[in-house]
This record gives structure tokens, C-alpha cells and sequence, in this order.
């Protein structure tokens, strides 16, 4: 078993994976643990729940700001979703390893994404798992949106997926007690998948720094090309 776990590729998830057993306890954990913890502390509204999809594939994509944005976006959506995370998580001495893993979540490289990436989006789109991706990558906590890369849209064309774009509005640290922040979750109208690359980036990033108030750095620039 330990050698077992030592070669897991965590890149790679099948649709077996996402099974009703682990949907019944994504879900135990978000009513149980994280939704007295978005709301208790951080006060969370949501807005725009409307926009999401009754059916069919689609692609969450906030814009990351802390560590509390899957359990944000998980409370503000209610449902359970499928987060692709930089691979360094799933490291054996990151502590979050075992519970990423457990609720769904699978490993990416964003300097080289493998072809098993790709396999695991078509198999979790065969189930009824939304994907969550977040377009930057990593936090910012500079309060720009900039240095967008491809990749999310890449995997939207070939997923035929349409993207949601997400804004997580009025995060400035972390709540050591009740009721001491208010975070808001604006779930914005699909951007087509059929849309030109660049013009999903843009329609993304306006969404974002319409609701967050950031400063939107990709506005007539020319994106970067890397995935």
C-alpha cells in the first residue's frame, strides 16, 4: 500500500473516483465543517447564483486570493467540485494532502501539464462534478489581475465547457473569530467556450475587476501563450 502511494499519480482521477460515496462526503464535510466556518466567520452572501447552469458541463473559475477560496466557492455554490490544484499540495509533507485528495481535488504542474491532466477533466465531465480552476494560478494578494495564462481556456475548448467566472470580493485576512469579516461571492454569466481565446481572458478578467475593484493589468495587453 505505502509503494502504492508513493507512485500515485495524482494528476490522474478517474470517473469511478467520483463516485456517489465521495460526492456524499464532500458534501458532510461542506455542511459540516465548512459552511459554519464561511458563514460564522467570514459572513459570506453570495450573488448571482441564478448564472449557474441547471446542466452540462462548466468550468468555476474564481479569481484566488487566499487559501479560503475552494471552501468560499464550494459554500457558495453548494455543491461538490472537482479543484485542480498545483502539485506541490499533494506533496507527502503538506498536511492538506490526504483531505484535497479525499474531497476530489487533483494535482496539476503549471509549468508542464501532462497529457493526464486532460484525461481526468473528460472523466470528471462525465460525471456530475463541476471543475474548479483558478486562472491565476497561485494567490495575489497585490490586488491585480495580471500574468493570465491559456490554460484554463484550453482546457474549456477541449472540454466544450463554458467558464463561470467568479469573484470572491473583500477578503483582507484571515478571521480569528466570529463574525469578524464579510466576504462576498459574485458568481458572474457563462463565457462561451466558442469564444476566441483572448477575448475569454478579457471577459474574464473585466468580470473579476468589475465586482473586486482590482486593477486590470491584461486590459489591451497581449496574454501570455503558455498553458
Amino acid at each position: 500500500m505505502e509503494k502504492e502511494k508513493e507512485t500515485r499519480n495524482y494528476s490522474r482521477r478517474y470517473k469511478s473516483e467520483y463516485n456517489i460515496f465521495r460526492s456524499i462526503f464532500f458534501m458532510i464535510f461542506l455542511w459540516v465543517v465548512v459552511n459554519p466556518v464561511t458563514f460564522f466567520m467570514y459572513k459570506l452572501k453570495v450573488k448571482g447564483k441564478n448564472n449557474l447552469p441547471k446542466k452540462g458541463n462548466y468550468i468555476l473559475a474564481p479569481n484566488h486570493v487566499s487559501e479560503m477560496d475552494p471552501p468560499f466557492v464550494a459554500s457558495a455554490v453548494n455543491k461538490h467540485i472537482a479543484f485542480m490544484a498545483k502539485k506541490e499540495l499533494f506533496d507527502k509533507s503538506d498536511k492538506r494532502h490526504d483531505l484535497i485528495h479525499l474531497l476530489g481535488a487533483f494535482s496539476v504542474d503549471r509549468e508542464k501539464p501532462e497529457i493526464a491532466t486532460f484525461k481526468t477533466v473528460r472523466d470528471i465531465f462525465q460525471t456530475n462534478w463541476p471543475l474548479g480552476i483558478f486562472p491565476e494560478g497561485g494567490t495575489k494578494k497585490n490586488k491585480k489581475i495580471e500574468d493570465i495564462r491559456k490554460g484554463f481556456v484550453v482546457i474549456a475548448k477541449h472540454a466544450k465547457a463554458d467558464i463561470i467566472p467568479i469573484s470572491i470580493v473583500g477578503f483582507d485576512g484571515y478571521a480569528k473569530k466570529l463574525f469578524e469579516k464579510d466576504i462576498t461571492v459574485v458568481i458572474g454569466e457563462p463565457i462561451s467556450y466558442k469564444l476566441d481565446a483572448d477575448e475569454i481572458i478579457q471577459k474574464w478578467c473585466a468580470e473579476i475587476c468589475k465586482n473586486t475593484g482590482f486593477e486590470n493589468c491584461m486590459q489591451n495587453k497581449e496574454e501570455k501563450v503558455e498553458v
